[in-house]
Formats: structure tokens, C-alpha cells, sequence
């Protein structure tokens, strides 16, 4: 399944897609227990000029996975700017276990190299195990206090290949996306075909 960069439009959908979480799950993706409220604030707080929001769909063009990278700058050790990003993510429970969390995080990583970040934060609870796993097995350094777990990994600079890796997924994901969504049109189309022929209409 491909991965997409989602924008304001789709604002409605990632609501739809945080508040379907568990009471463990809000805990665990915002570091409190999360209302239906504060989570409606989150959704639209978000702001997709000062960083990037990525998704994947499945076959109906549901959102399974949802990950934020929000964009900072931050002074540097010789008075310069840096840009930093930090990165959370959720995963719908039906679909757990199948590497979306991973696969988010790759592309984030890669994602904010291109784009002139060299450092990425993850701030997550020490029970949040998945989520620091993903951290570790990338190379990031983690530091754990008092129930809460920081993981930075230095990003190194963007290279060729790195950019056409994301200029190629990114048109690859359009063109899936694109028909996926063609396909559901159609089914849709069929169906309403089906209903207006039925004897006695």
C-alpha cells in the first residue's frame, strides 16, 4: 500500500482516523488521555505548511495509518539555524502488525533528508515499545526519564538518489491512489446502475 502526502483536505479523514483509537492508544500517540476534544483541537491545529503529513489508505480509500512530521528551527552550536523535525505516527488496530509504522517512518526519514533536516525527535512513552523499536533498529539514540523516552537520530545530507527515491514513490503513489480511487467511482457507478434497472423502478 503507497504512501501519500496528505493536506488540509483530508482534515476530516485523519479526525475520523484519531478519534477511532482505543483510550490506550490516544495514550500511547499523545503522551495523555486524549478526549474526543482535544483531539478535534489537534486536528485542527495542524498545520501543513510547517510540516508534512503522510498516509496510507487501503482498497477503499480508508486511512490505516497516519504520521506527522512537524518542522522546526532551532539555533545551532555556531549561531547558524538547523532545522529539526519531530515524528509521531498511529496505526488503525486492524491494521497492526503489517510494518505501516516502519514503513512511515522510513519515509519520513528520507522525506526530511531531502529537505534539509539533519535531525529527527521522537518523544514517546517508555511503554510505547513499538514505536521506540522503530527508533532503535534506525540508529537513533534514546534516553529514557521518568516514564518518557526521547530517541534523536542525526539524518545525514540528501543525495541524488535519495531525491528520485521520493520523486518515484511519490508519482507512484499518485498514480495508485488515483486509481484506486477511479475503480471505487466505477464500483459505485455499477452499483447505482444495478439499482435503477431493478424491475419496478
Amino acid at each position: 500500500m503507497p504512501i501519500r502526502r496528505l493536506d488540509a483536505s483530508h482534515r476530516s479523514r485523519i479526525e475520523r482516523h484519531l478519534l477511532a483509537l482505543s483510550a490506550h492508544d490516544r495514550y500511547l500517540r499523545f503522551g495523555y488521555p486524549a478526549s474526543d476534544e482535544r483531539i478535534r483541537q489537534h486536528v485542527a491545529s495542524i498545520d501543513f505548511q510547517q510540516g508534512e503529513v503522510f498516509g496510507i489508505f487501503d482498497h477503499r480509500l480508508q486511512l490505516l495509518a497516519i504520521s506527522h512530521l512537524a518542522c522546526c528551527d532551532v539555533a545551532g552550536a555556531h549561531h547558524g539555524m538547523r532545522r529539526m523535525a519531530e515524528f509521531a505516527v498511529s496505526v488503525d488496530l486492524r491494521a497492526r502488525g503489517r510494518g505501516h509504522g516502519a514503513r512511515l517512518f522510513e519515509h519520513a526519514v528520507r522525506h526530511a533528508r531531502n529537505h534539509g533536516i539533519d535531525r529527527l525527535y521522537i518523544h514517546a512513552l517508555s511503554e510505547n515499545t513499538a514505536m521506540l523499536r522503530i527508533a532503535r533498529q534506525a540508529g537513533a539514540e534514546l534516553r529514557s526519564e521518568g516514564g518518557e523516552t526521547e530517541a534523536w537520530l542525526h539524518l545525514p545530507p540528501n543525495t541524488l538518489m535519495s531525491q528520485l527515491e521520493e520523486l518515484f514513490a511519490r508519482q507512484a503513489t499518485e498514480l495508485s491512489y488515483q486509481s484506486r480511487r477511479g475503480q471505487r467511482q466505477w464500483r459505485h457507478l455499477l452499483a447505482l446502475g444495478r439499482h435503477l434497472l431493478q424491475p419496478g423502478r
